[in-house]
């Protein structure tokens, strides 16, 4: 079994990558295509992952806290992952059917784009990466989508040359996807034995995958509706904003949310076991790292928005600055529910109290979105998607705080936001100042993260001394 460190450090390099490779594609990618294409691409790749939901049902957290738990058991573990992947692949081939159907009735002037977008789609039925993830065998997979990341950066740039190759990033893109999934079966013979699953030993895992689903599409309601009511309501500039703004976003939180991937199987495994204490300690060490590092990057990344946007996506994107400003306050939340949920009330099977919270934030979301977004088009959805991740939040720490020291979370982590207002106020008053927005950029991230550094680092020596020697030392070294 691997070690969390080792674990976490190759999913630190994966996560590195991805904020490599869209700093690199994102700036090339918005001037091509413009912000209509970086709209059209984002609509129906999110009406093909309502599909692909649909293919997977709750087979991620399901498959990877079942595996988790039988991992020490080959026999068992060969069992679980066939029996799980025969629900997935009837699932998968039901969606599929129903989405090349949707794609043909669809806007007949993006037909085409939707059709590529299936190839999306037919991935659910490849997709194991759970399988690897429940055993903890994070290089494989991690080695496997560095390769893919790699080629498609190479692909982009050698054949998506103007508006008209929307279709042909399109292809790129789902292309990889599929590739990336198809490679992990090449070494299913090594994990696991052929094991033929009856039909009633199928429907054993129908349950837990749809009370498990009911959370996945919850969460897409708030993450990716956003995006079909923008086109609903406004037009696929608008979507394209919001979208790019979102993915600027997804880069810090990335990095933050690899400790939960790493921290599942983990967790699971302990809670098999009945290993109470450990796992506090695992969820009281992470709490403090996450919400180190997205305070940060949430303060940093709003305070260098204004010179970030035009540097990174182009003049045509200045809507983006606002958005980012709004968004940003979300990584901190996300980091702290993902903390949470991936490491108590997924591993403990308390997924009442994980459907109730995003259920929570989806209804949060829509009832903004419907409100906002016919009078502030994106500005609107990015007030919705503050308010719904507000509203999981919150409900999260409420439906865990007899389970877990929450307060004493807070009282740790609050004063981290001292040091993170005075980085953003600093990079207001001074990024103006430069001669240009990429030096402006540059050295905004530079004085800000070595101000937000060096001001948490006095708060921990100073006020608790013991953390910085016990709690992210533990993280590192722990096995």
């Amino acid at each position: 079994m691997s070690s969390i460190k080792t674990n976490l450090i190759y999913n630190i390099i994966y996560q590195m990558l991805a904020i490599v490779l869209p700093l690199i594609t994102t700036p090339y990618v918005s001037r091509v295509l413009g912000a209509d294409g970086v709209g059209i691409y984002s609509y129906t790749y999110t009406v093909a992952n309502y599909f692909m939901l649909v293919a997977m049902l709750g087979v991620k957290n399901h498959g990877n806290r079942s595996i988790a738990a039988v991992r020490e058991d080959p026999r068992k573990l060969s069992r679980t992952f066939w029996e799980i992947y025969g629900l997935q692949a009837i699932c998968s081939a039901i969606a599929l059917v129903a989405y090349i159907a949707y794609a043909l009735l669809a806007e007949p002037e993006h037909r085409l784009i939707f059709l590529i977008q299936g190839i999306y789609v037919l991935t659910g039925m490849l997709d194991i990466s759970w399988l690897f993830f429940g055993l903890e065998k994070f290089k494989l997979t991690v080695g496997r989508n560095i390769a893919m990341k790699l080629l498609t950066l190479v692909c982009i740039f050698l054949f998506v040359r103007s508006k008209d190759d929307l279709w042909v990033y399109t292809l790129i893109l789902v292309l990889g996807t599929f590739f990336s999934q198809s490679y992990l079966w090449l070494y299913v013979k090594k994990e696991v034995r052929w094991h033929r699953p009856s039909l009633s030993r199928l429907l054993c895992h129908l349950k837990p995958e749809l009370i498990l689903f009911i959370p996945v599409i919850a969460v897409s309601l708030y993450k990716m509706m956003d995006k079909v009511m923008l086109r609903l309501m406004s037009d696929y500039a608008q979507v394209g904003f919001y979208e790019s703004s979102e993915k600027i976003l997804n880069i810090p939180a990335g990095l933050i949310t690899a400790l939960g991937t790493v921290m599942l199987p983990r967790m699971a495994n302990l809670a098999a076991k009945g290993m109470t204490k450990l796992s506090r300690q695992y969820i009281r060490d992470s709490m403090v790292f996450a919400m180190f590092l997205s305070c940060g990057m949430a303060f940093g990344i709003a305070g260098i928005a204004d010179v970030l946007v035009p540097m990174f996506l182009g003049e045509e994107f200045l809507p983006c600055m606002g958005l980012l400003k709004v968004l940003a306050p979300t990584v901190m939340m996300i980091s702290w529910g993902n903390v949470l949920r991936t490491q108590f009330l997924i591993p403990q099977h308390r997924d009442r109290s994980y459907i109730f919270s995003v259920s929570l934030g989806a209804v949060v979301n829509l009832i903004a979105n419907a409100l906002l977004i016919p009078h502030l088009s994106a500005m609107g959805a990015a007030i919705g998607t503050l308010l719904a991740e507000l509203a999981v939040c919150v409900s999260q720490t409420v439906l865990v705080r007899r389970d877990l020291p929450v307060d004493r979370y807070l009282r740790v982590c609050l004063p981290m936001l001292i040091p993170g207002i005075l980085m953003y106020v600093l990079l207001e008053l001074i990024c103006p100042l430069f001669p240009s927005p990429t030096v402006a950029t540059v050295l905004g991230v530079v004085i800000g993260g070595t101000v937000y550094v060096l001001l948490c680092g006095i708060y921990l020596s100073l006020c608790m001394p013991a953390l910085l020697s016990r709690y992210l030392a533990k993280i590192i070294r722990r096995k």
